[in-house]
């Protein structure tokens, strides 16, 4: 599909709504732009964080941990590996 936009105010670009639609480009939606010696290509940005916390979240529940189950274990790693490191306690710095 060949089309023409137009570069208006402050570098907006707007897409057709037929390339909109067929790859259910949404309002907020983030690309990058690659340049390829003057052929710009967009490409769609997944956000990692989101899939992410879903991942831990699911893993949480199955294990039947509590938010506070998990903040305590981290404090504990934390200072095991804070003591592993530095030989003393995080508290007594």
């Amino acid at each position: 599909m060949n089309t023409n936009v137009q570069v208006r105010k402050r570098g907006v670009v707007t897409l057709p709504i037929s390339l909109r639609e067929k790859y259910n480009i949404q309002e907020g939606d983030t690309y990058q732009v690659v340049d390829l010696d003057g052929m710009f290509v967009l490409t769609p940005l997944t956000p990692m964080v989101p899939e992410l916390a879903r991942e831990i979240e699911k893993a949480r529940i199955e294990a039947g941990l509590t938010t506070e189950d998990l903040l305590s274990s981290l404090r504990e790693q934390r200072e095991r590996y804070y003591h592993e490191n530095y030989g003393t306690d995080e508290q007594s710095q």
